[in-house]
């Protein structure tokens, strides 16, 4: 088993890295991305896992014995495409951990009695497309084709197009599934803080991303006067200084990590400053209160400047809970604590949608994540599939 998951994470380190930076950019339906897809159809197909794919560009290779038809299915895995500049982990390692505890499954002499899949989302990041987890969102119905199929990227390429070379299929992919496990490295210290070198997900924080549209007077940079300016940059400015202070205080999470300034010229003041405000909270009434008051802040700054904004919510989850009593048979016989966490996964959206979902967490020992700091051990790794494999053993059994 440990040379098959090191080979195949030595295969899949090189797709999609900058070699200025280290950073990866695995964006759905391009290049690297789907190096990526064609090398996980490759070790299915290597493993006798027949692959099956929806409309939408998700996909999942199951192990089906003939002892397994009839029964609720174990799904497993994760996701392959990265945030721009990301990390190796975030993802993939979920992917390759499946794949390895399917081998070692079978090392063990093990056949399941459900069928088992392991599933690859597409667009989990939402860094191409700008919608999170688009791929579980529309295998789910969670999201409907008509919305997404007209999302833009920053080149203004629709997801239809981007799609039209791309190879799909017309499979359910979740019916009959009776469970989703997903493993990934843990994205902050948690386990790092208590010295273990695997956890299980409790929940995940209600979050959203939400556009500010900032809209002033164009004009030139000498020649106006300071005080007969319409500056959109001063009402974006103010907002994510009071997004930082406003989260601080109440303990959540505000980002400004995107911006687009028209016409984006260094001698002129902006007509229009569009920014995407990331916010997270514990419950969905601290998010409320928390994205209403950068709001109103904003609103409050640009109603001085004789600017205006609008606020869209682009989209938002709600608090996710983790089934319980698959919580505890994923964690198995081992002590592992129970963490919530504030990044959103596939199994939110599949828990959302009805279908029992627990998590694995890795340790990561920088704590860092949607960056090439980004880590996680060889050894903490194979804890991983070692935990992941007894899961799907107990599950499938």
């Amino acid at each position: 088993m440990t040379p098959d998951f090191e080979q195949m994470w030595r295969d899949l380190v090189p797709v999609g890295r900058s070699a200025t930076t280290g950073g990866y950019r695995r964006q759905p339906f391009a290049a690297a991305e789907r190096e990526c897809v064609a090398w996980f159809v490759e070790q299915a197909q290597a493993r006798g896992l027949s692959v099956e794919r929806d409309r939408f560009g998700n996909l999942v290779a199951w192990w089906r014995p003939e002892q397994a038809a009839g029964r609720d299915a174990v799904l497993t895995g994760s996701h392959l495409d990265s945030v721009l500049d990301g990390g190796a982990y975030d993802g993939p390692l979920g992917v390759v951990s499946a794949l390895a505890a399917v081998d070692a499954l079978r090392d063990r002499g093990v056949t399941p009695a459900r069928p088992l899949g392991v599933g690859v989302f597409v667009e989990e990041e939402g860094s191409r497309f700008g919608l999170a987890c688009l791929g579980s969102r529309l295998a789910t119905g969670a999201t409907t084709w008509d919305r997404a199929r007209g999302l833009r990227d920053r080149d203004g390429v629709a997801l239809e197009d981007a799609m039209a070379g791309a190879e799909v299929g017309s499979a359910d992919l979740l019916e009959g599934v009776g469970c989703f496990v997903e493993l990934h490295v843990e994205q902050g210290r948690d386990l790092v803080d208590r010295d273990v070198p695997v956890g299980v997900a409790s929940g995940i924080w209600p979050h959203g991303r939400y556009r500010f549209d900032f809209t002033g007077e164009a004009n030139h940079a000498g020649t106006t006067r300071m005080e007969d300016r319409h500056d959109p940059m001063l009402g974006y400015a103010v907002t994510a200084l009071a997004a930082h202070k406003q989260a601080r205080l109440s303990g959540g999470r505000a980002t400004f990590g995107r911006l687009d300034v028209l016409p984006g010229a260094t001698n002129a003041v902006p007509s229009q400053v569009t920014a995407w405000l990331d916010a997270r909270a514990d419950t969905a009434e601290h998010l409320d209160a928390l994205v209403g008051s950068v709001a109103r802040m904003a609103q409050e700054r640009t109603d001085r400047d004789g600017t205006s904004v609008t606020v869209t919510a682009e989209s938002v989850s709600g608090p996710v809970e983790f089934d319980r009593d698959l919580a505890r048979r994923v964690a198995g016989a081992r002590s592992r604590p129970a963490i919530p966490t504030m990044a959103g996964h596939d199994a939110g959206v599949l828990s959302t949608a009805g279908i029992p979902t627990a998590m694995l967490f890795v340790r990561n020992p920088t704590g860092v994540s949607h960056s090439p700091a980004e880590h996680a051990g060889t050894a903490d790794c194979l804890a991983g599939v070692d935990a992941l494999t007894a899961a799907l053993q107990e599950l499938t059994a």
